[in-house]
Parts: C-alpha cells; sequence; structure tokens
C-alpha cells in the first residue's frame, strides 16, 4: 500500500466531514515534512498516526522523543481487553471521576474498540501493527534499553576517497556534542578545543582505529600529530592548555552517572531500524536528559544516520523515515547548535537515498525556516498566537511562491482540535483534514518505570557490552601490556614521539599497548 490514511477531508468553511479520505503518497516524505501545532491541537496523535502507516506500509522508523510520547508507539492492544489498558490508564483521572483504575480500563477499551473500528471495522490493521516490534532505547539510562552512545567513536566503513565529507561531518557532530558536554564552548572553525579533538579522531579513523574515550583523552594530552595547520601543536595549543580540556573531558567520564552512557550495544542504526531483513520501529527516549545531553544523543544520532544514509544506494521511493517529535532548541533561526547540522544536511541530502525525514513542534517561531524552504509537506494545526501564524505563513510562501497566502490564513484560523491544514507540493491545492483515530493507545508521556516495563523483554535478550568499551572485542591488557607509557625515573628510557612524521614508516601505533624495542 504506497499511501497513508491519516484521516478525512473536511470541509474548511463549515468543518463537516466530506466523506472524503486522506491518501496521503508515502513517496512525498522524500521531500520531508513539517508538522505545527499549539498544545492540544493533536500534533503528537498525529504524529503517531503518520508512524503507524509508514510501518504498516513496511518502512522502519526512527523516532526522536525529547517529550515521552512516541513509547505510545508500544502500546497496541489488537484484542481490546481491559486487562491490556488497566496498567496504563491515569490513577488520578480515575480518581476524577470516582471509578477504579479496573472500570477506567473497561471505559478505555471499549472508547478505542469503537475509536479503531470507526475507520477498521474489522480491526485486521491494528493486528498488523500489533505484530510489529517496538524497541525504545534510552541512552544515559537502564531504564529501557541502554545504547553505548560513544560506540560511535568507532571508526565508520566508509571510504575516505569517496565520503570524506560524510565521515568529516560525523567528526564535526561527535566532537561539538562531546564539548557540550563538557560545557566547552568552542566553535568548529576557530576553537582550538574542536580542531584538536577533530585532528585526533579524523587522523585515528583514516588509519582504520576505532577509539575510546580514554584513549581520545590521553591524546589530547598527547597528540599523535605534530602540527595543526602551519603550526606546531604546543604553539596552536600549549601543553597546560592541553591538559585542562582533558581534565575538562575526564570530569564528564569519572562521572558515576557516565557509566550508563557506556551499557549496551554501540549505537548501529541499521541494527535500530532491522531486525535481519524486517523492519522495526525504534523509540530514542530522552525525556529524562537535561537540555546539553539531549543536543549530544541527537548530533550523535543523526549524524550517524546521516553516515548510514550516505553508505546505502541512490532511491527514488521512501524506504526510512527518521521522525523527531518536538525539534525546538534543535534547529532554531538564530543559533547553530551542534544538532542543527546534521538535521539541515538530512534536509538537503536524504532524498536521494530515500530517507524521510519528518519535524514536529509545537514552537513554531523557533524553526529556521530558511533553511526549511525546501521542505515539501506541511501539516498545521490550531496555532497559539498571531506572531505562530505569520511565521507559518511566511515560511509557506517561502516554500511555495504561488500559494495562496490569504486563503490558508482563513483556513488555519478556523481549525478546530484534530484538525490540520496539509500543503504538499505534490498537490495541486492545501485541504483541511480531521485525522483518525490512532490504533496506539494514547496514554500520553510515558515515564521511566513504564518504559521500563515495557522494555524488561529485550534488555534480558541483550548481551551487554563492558563499561568503557569502544567496541565488544575490546579486551583487559596481558602482563606486559601498558595503556599509558609509564615514567621511569632512574635510567634513560626515550619514547618515539607519537607525532614524528616517520613514525607510520616504523609501523608505530600511537594507540599501541605495547612497548617494543627497536
Amino acid at each position: 500500500m504506497s499511501d497513508f490514511y491519516l484521516g478525512d477531508i473536511i470541509n474548511p468553511v463549515d468543518g463537516e466531514p466530506t466523506g472524503e479520505p486522506v491518501e496521503y503518497d508515502r513517496s512525498d516524505l522524500t521531500t520531508h515534512g513539517v508538522i505545527v501545532g499549539m498544545t492540544g491541537s493533536g500534533k503528537t496523535g498525529l504524529g503517531v498516526i503518520l508512524l503507524e502507516e509508514a510501518l504498516l506500509s513496511g518502512l522502519p522508523i526512527l523516532a526522536i522523543d525529547p517529550k515521552g510520547d512516541m513509547g505510545n508507539l508500544a502500546l497496541t492492544f489488537p484484542a481490546f481487553q481491559p486487562s491490556d489498558f488497566e496498567p496504563w490508564v491515569s490513577e488520578d483521572e480515575a480518581r476524577q471521576d470516582g471509578i477504579s483504575t479496573s472500570e477506567l480500563a473497561t471505559k478505555t477499551a471499549d472508547v478505542w474498540k469503537a475509536g479503531v473500528g470507526s475507520w477498521d471495522p474489522d480491526h485486521d490493521r491494528i493486528k498488523q501493527l500489533g505484530d510489529i516490534p517496538v524497541s525504545i532505547y534510552t541512552p544515559g539510562s537502564s531504564a529501557g534499553i541502554p545504547v553505548n552512545i560513544l560506540g560511535s567513536l568507532r571508526a565508520p566503513d566508509l571510504s575516505w576517497e569517496t565520503e570524506s565529507e560524510t565521515i568529516l561531518g560525523e567528526i564535526d557532530g561527535l566532537v561539538a556534542s562531546l564539548l557540550t558536554l563538557a560545557g566547552v564552548d568552542s566553535d568548529p572553525v576557530s576553537g582550538r578545543e574542536h580542531i584538536l579533538l577533530s585532528n585526533i579522531v579524523a587522523k585515528a579513523w583514516r588509519d582504520g582505529q576505532d577509539l575510546d574515550l580514554a584513549t581520545l583523552i590521553g591524546q589530547v594530552q598527547n597528540p599523535p600529530l605534530r602540527k595543526l595547520g602551519v603550526f606546531e601543536v604546543d604553539a596552536f595549543f600549549p601543553e597546560k592548555d592541553r591538559t585542562a580540556l582533558a581534565m575538562r573531558l575526564n570530569g564528564v567520564v569519572a562521572s558515576p552517572t557516565f557509566a550508563s552512557w557506556l551499557t549496551g550495544p554501540p549505537l548501529d542504526i541499521q541494527a535500530m531500524l532491522y531486525d535481519g531483513d524486517k523492519p522495526r520501529a525504534a523509540v530514542v527516549y530522552l525525556a529524562h536528559l537535561n537540555d546539553d545531553e539531549r543536543q549530544f544523543v541527537v548530533t550523535l544520532l543523526l549524524s550517524k544516520v546521516v553516515s548510514w544514509m550516505r553508505s546505502l544506494s541512490g532511491a527514488s521511493d521512501l524506504r526510512a523515515l527518521i521522525y523527531m517529535d518536538e525539534v525546538f532548541g534543535f534547529a532554531p533561526p538564530t543559533a547553530s547548535p551542534p544538532s542543527k547540522k546534521p538535521i539541515l544536511t538530512m534536509l538537503k541530502q536524504a532524498r536521494a537515498f530515500g530517507v524521510g525525514l519528518v519535524l514536529s513542534t509545537q514552537n513554531p517561531v523557533d524553526l529556521d525556516y530558511k533553511a526549511m524552504s525546501n521542505t515539501g509537506t506541511w501539516m498545521i494545526g490550531r496555532l497559539q498566537t498571531e506572531r505562530d501564524k505569520a511565521r507559518i505563513l511566511e515560511a509557506l510562501e517561502s516554500a511555495a511562491g504561488g500559494t495562496d497566502i490569504k486563503a490558508i490564513d482563513a483556513m488555519v484560523s478556523g481549525l478546530g482540535k484534530r484538525q490540520f491544514l496539509l500543503h504538499n507540493t505534490h498537490e495541486a491545492a492545501p485541504s483541511v483534514f480531521s485525522t483518525r483515530w490512532a490504533m496506539s493507545y494514547l496514554r500520553g508521556p510515558l515515564t521511566r518505570d513504564q518504559i521500563s516495563v515495557l522494555t524488561a523483554d529485550d534488555r534480558q535478550s541483550i548481551e551487554e557490552i563492558p563499561q568503557g568499551a569502544a567496541t565488544s572485542e575490546q579486551r583487559k591488557l596481558d602482563e606486559d601490556e601498558t595503556s599509558v607509557a609509564p615514567k621511569v625515573a632512574t635510567a634513560p628510557v626515550y619514547y618515539l614521539d607519537p607525532a614524528a612524521p616517520w613514525a607510520g614508516e616504523v609501523d608505530a601505533n600511537p594507540q599501541s599497548t605495547r612497548l617494543q624495542p627497536a
């Protein structure tokens, strides 16, 4: 099935349904999409419906979930049994209604059965959806499926000759997010911290060597480079200042809470999107993280997505969907946080690889619409202020010069709850529709405890990787190995400078753990 059934078209004049379904061609999402609407507009429900349709059409989806709502995709109950709903209904709501949670669960099951049955009378589609696995990842926490987010220090399986731009983009995202997590403000172009770390990672990856944080921090103090640009390393970035940076990075690693960032399988986009050759749903839950940590994860994750898609062959049809439930703070118009670069890269390049990106927000003034002017699909719900509406109209006018802005203004002003204006550059004119009933139970943001319940079986099946490991192959040192060159005070022992230009000619390895005599 190539079309997504999102709901039914309504008459924008009187708000009455026309009986005509909204059948959205999934290939239109190769030009990406934006969903905008205030709190209570039904924006989150529309996002869930869009992802449900993608999964039913055989597409893998990756949902980045800063607020905690997208985990609702795992709450699909085709049998509509009250016992399935009871763990998830609100105790506060039951108390306010003066009924037990069991009674509320029965009521909710009946409501959901009727709602889904209004458009899927035989419940065939919800049964199909219930068979598709939904995995919920919780970087920085063991509540859900843990993920070794810094497994991304592994060298990507890409050619430097043909994919250097992609690799350098991933390095830029990695370094920027790591410095953000450490509280270091360093410009990617002129900041010496960013330049040093980027060059260290680039050298290792060019040599086909993986990194871990311990090695990276050690090489900040003793870089395997003689020069940065035309200056000697010590002139560009004195040893005292490099030590201060290394201490700053080490402070992040030494934090007791940081161990959870190194637990679980390494970040692998292919494994998240596919179980063998079967597409799946991957939700990356970020509601438990602070702003800097979210920047860190989103930047690394999307940089990995860019590298993954560049490893694919070209495609004209949609082959995967990336969804971000709240993009506020990640692609603002007047600033350039680390996450903005991979987002803009995807908007420009992902189409060629059949990867669609949908961004959702309740803060329309925070989006860089100039950068998103080529976005093909806009779904606009109720807006909170005239300023919000003005920004959206400005964006639409920029994206499609022939659009009747006055007509769209009138349609947006008359929207009700769960009603959206659909502006698709692949269609002749915009339309207004009301969303269908979601198959997933929309119980609201999930807590960490609820995530833990949903992912209990998944966590048991995961073979955990040792903390601090960049790959599952990392082993303990032998007795004659050392990770750091020892200081010997009584004997004139000399070590090869890892930055020596001729070091590679004698097969010296700056990451080696074993000292060998000449």
